[in-house]
């Protein structure tokens, strides 16, 4: 199970994320899209020292290597209009919106988030543009491993991982809850039946 940083400043959020992996969080991804390169590199400074292998940039790559960090994110933009990968020790994943986009990934993505699935929490006015589920159908690209993104919270975990998802991310359901910690364990709890 993944979380993503919400986009904006958070309150607490470097002792929430710290509890996050204490409570066995997998994968943070970093997604900070108005911090400069400095504000970026003082955010991942506070996060516990042991946790560097579980964080998942998006913007300011170029931190990664100081921070022995070895997963990037690329934006769907990102990938189609620069994307070439430098093949070395580091583990990649990207943004897709339509199924046709992820089955047309090139094998170089651990893997690939899809979204929106539901209504997004976080973001108003943003939903599915079609049911992703029947999309789903004709997946042919089993290499990536396909994440669901956009509205996942505890009642459509079990729906979402039994309907051709491999892992859910959560972000709204997590940063927009009063108790994001207990919210978490929730999620975790439910996704675990399914991701055995």
């Amino acid at each position: 199970m993944i979380v993503i940083t919400n986009p904006s400043v958070i309150a607490n959020e470097i002792s929430i994320i710290d509890s996050l992996f204490e409570e066995g969080l997998s994968l943070l991804h970093i997604r900070k899209p108005d911090f400069s390169k400095i504000e970026m590199a003082q955010f991942i400074h506070q996060i516990k020292l042991e946790y560097r292998s579980n964080l998942v940039l998006h913007n300011h790559h170029d931190l990664a290597e100081d921070f022995g960090i070895n997963r990037i994110h690329f934006s769907e933009k990102e990938r189609k209009d620069s994307f070439s990968i430098n093949h070395d020790q580091r583990i990649f994943s990207t943004s897709t919106h339509a199924i046709e986009d992820f089955n047309s990934l090139e094998n170089n993505f651990d893997y690939a988030f899809l979204s929106p699935v539901y209504q997004s929490i976080s973001k108003e006015d943003y939903h599915p543009k079609e049911n992703l589920f029947e999309a789903l159908k004709s997946r042919t690209n089993h290499k990536t491993k396909l994440v669901a993104l956009g509205g996942i919270d505890a009642k459509n975990i079990p729906k979402t991982l039994e309907n051709g998802f491999d892992n859910i991310a959560l972000l709204g359901s997590i940063w927009n809850n009063e108790n994001p910690i207990k919210q978490f364990k929730l999620c975790q709890q439910i996704a675990q039946l399914y991701l055995a």
